[in-house]
């Protein structure tokens, strides 16, 4: 085994890794990480950092938790690909929250005083247009569909997430092209405080723009909440099979129980901040509102 390190999603780890593996397509997805994904030297992070350890499968791909260290089998394909980089960084994910730090299905963006939103929402419900509008409002961005949600001192901050996102084309007749992938900017580079959640669902079909409370949480919020916080924690899905294999694979939990309890106490942390439901028939709207109530 080769011996390296690794920084991702705002830790530093160890990383072993077959002789010879060519890391190349993984330092590819950098950009789509939140904290990058970038090799150091060996012995770079802190004495008591995570770790991840990476074979070759016979067979199957596997995932096993042994103390501090993930140790993965992974095809030849896959951990030659860009694969390697996203199997790590979700292998971190349960190091993360071992440290308060929390990887979600999400959007943030930063209020020119300073202060951070996040917004939440379903595939489609609009994250990426309001976020760019607000973008054009003069507010920095903070993560497309990945970000990173932190407790530290008692307070909740938003962390810089995925600095990249992935646009829709604006002319219908190109709706299965491929999203061109744009870099954000101006771009969150230290943690900030959470000042608010929103849930959006920008649809053409919602009359006007409308923000509704949505604390304290229905049971279904929750339940958004708790999927959300435990999505990148419930194991190792696709893509462990490979770029060239069938696009599913088994999911291997990394969860434990204090990790679980976290995750409810961050949820009731949520809860004490604003948190609203808001509705737009378009992210120009939606994004109007929400400089609007959170200038």
């Amino acid at each position: 085994m080769s011996q390296a390190a690794v920084a991702t999603g705002h830790l530093t780890a160890g990383l072993e890794l077959p002789p010879g593996l060519d890391t190349g397509p993984a330092a590819t997805a950098a950009d789509r990480l939140p904290g990058g994904w970038h090799l150091l030297n060996p012995g770079a992070g802190p004495k008591d950092c995570p770790a991840v350890a990476v074979t070759y499968a016979d067979t199957q791909p596997t995932v096993a938790v042994d103390g501090p260290t993930v140790r993965m089998s992974l095809p030849r394909g896959a951990a030659g690909s860009a694969t390697l980089a996203y199997a790590t960084y979700t292998a971190l994910e349960r190091a993360r929250q071992q440290r308060q730090m929390v990887t979600l299905h999400a959007n943030a963006a930063v209020t020119p005083s300073g202060h951070g939103v996040l917004l939440l929402g379903t595939k489609g419900a609009g994250k990426t247009s309001v976020t760019l509008a607000l973008g054009q409002r003069g507010w920095t961005h903070a993560g497309d569909d990945l970000t990173v949600l932190a407790e530290e001192d008692n307070k909740l901050l938003i962390l810089p997430g995925k600095p990249t996102a992935a646009v829709r084309p604006h002319d219908p007749a190109l709706w299965q092209a491929p999203k061109p992938v744009v870099d954000l900017a101006p771009f969150l580079r230290v943690p900030v405080p959470l000042a608010a959640a929103v849930r959006l669902t920008v649809h053409p079909a919602v009359p006007g723009p409308l923000l509704v409370p949505a604390a304290p949480f229905s049971a279904n919020e929750q339940l958004r909440l708790h999927e959300a916080a435990a999505r990148y924690i419930s194991g190792l899905p696709t893509p462990l099979t490979g770029p060239t294999g069938a696009p599913y694979g088994p999911v291997w939990p990394l969860d434990d129980a204090p990790l679980a309890r976290w995750r409810t106490h961050l949820i009731t942390r949520l809860e004490q901040h604003p948190y609203s439901y808001l509705y737009a028939p378009d992210p120009q709207t939606a994004a109007d509102l929400i400089t609007k109530e959170y200038p």
